[in-house]
């Protein structure tokens, strides 16, 4: 499943924390493993949120393309947590932030394909059997690694993890991406019962379940998959009953809206569970009239909520250009900062 060798000894700098990396491991995830609140945001190199100097000892930089580590960072031997692999024991210099100290310590188990079923005309559900239980929080997310792909995947669960009726299950609502390698492999080459190596959880932007204002989740394309989450786990916590649910789905066309069905056969729903979806593009398509939102989904955020935003929870996971417009949309609200929620994907 994974190279479990010889331990390397990481040593933290002006610190009295260490911890072990085994071989096949990497520095941010086996921090993370041990409990050390390592700092990171997407997991896979992308936006070098993970960065860390390397003080003593030796590494192998997994993918030298990150497009988080740049030229400046080899000079000044800086290097991505989630890309770095030590060759011998290692004396690092990184400020550890209490805000990421892990919920579960992340662990890695194998998953075999069990079911898959289509939500849209480019989003699949993916349900995995684990080998062994991993404990999440609505929101999180998992890194799968898929055969022929060079490094991992990340993606966010949508079921919970209730230790009830599925301990041993993660569910992943994936939307198609064109010609990209991780989807063209889960949705064209693996077959049920394929088993494949899964890692987790990872990710900041979980529910919150001492914070007891409204909640408003707004999701588009595969984001769909942990803010259904969040949902469930809105409406399976006893101490959540008094708050009120807002999701917000926003789609391209008609055909791209989902979400709702989910929602439905949750306690709450319609009394504090409520739903709406936005498309930007209404051209007439033959499958589906639309008599709901028309605009990108910020401003039909503000439209129905408007200065009421400061005082919910936010919640929000979706294509890149789509998270920045919230993002925009929310500071010019004064949305206050520690009420928003989201991870980092690129």
């Amino acid at each position: 499943m994974h190279s479990d060798g010889p331990a390397h000894r990481i040593t933290l700098a002006a610190s009295d924390q260490t911890y072990e990396c085994t071989n096949g491991d990497v520095m941010l995830r086996s921090a993370l493993r041990a409990g050390i609140a390592f700092p990171y945001e997407c997991n896979v190199g992308a936006c070098g949120n993970c960065k860390f100097e390397l003080i003593e000892g030796d590494l192998d930089v997994l993918w030298p393309e990150a497009p988080g580590w740049t030229a400046k960072d080899r000079e000044r031997r800086r290097y991505l947590g989630c890309q770095s692999a030590p060759r011998g024991d290692c004396t690092i210099k990184l400020r550890p932030s209490a805000h990421y100290a892990p919920k579960h310590a992340p662990r890695r188990v194998n998953g075999t394909l069990s079911e898959r079923r289509a939500i849209t005309h480019d989003i699949e559900e993916f349900r995995f059997t684990l080998s062994g239980a991993m404990p999440f929080e609505p929101g999180q997310y998992a890194l799968l690694t898929l055969p022929g792909v060079e490094g991992q995947r990340a993606y966010s669960m949508s079921n919970i993890a209730d230790g009830m009726t599925h301990p041993r299950e993660l569910h992943f609502q994936v939307r198609r991406v064109p010609n990209g390698q991780g989807t063209g492999v889960l949705f064209d080459v693996l077959d049920i019962g394929a088993c494949i190596d899964i890692d987790g959880p990872y990710g900041m932007a979980y529910l919150r379940r001492d914070v007891k204002r409204d909640i408003l989740c707004i999701a588009g394309g595969s984001g769909l998959a942990p803010m259904i989450s969040i949902a469930r786990g809105v409406a399976a916590e006893r101490a959540l009953d008094d708050i009120k649910l807002h999701f917000l789905y926003g789609g391209r066309t008609p055909r791209d809206v989902c979400g709702r069905d989910m929602l439905e056969t949750l306690p709450g729903w319609a009394e504090r569970l409520h739903f709406q979806a936005a498309v930007s593009d209404v051209a007439p398509d033959s499958e589906t009239a639309w008599d709901g939102h028309v605009g990108f989904v910020h401003t039909v955020a503000e439209t129905l909520f408007g200065e009421n935003l400061r005082d919910m929870e936010i919640y929000f996971a979706g294509p890149p250009a789509m998270g920045a417009a919230i993002q925009r949309a929310l500071v010019a609200l004064k949305v206050p900062f520690d009420q928003v929620h989201f991870d980092q994907f690129y």
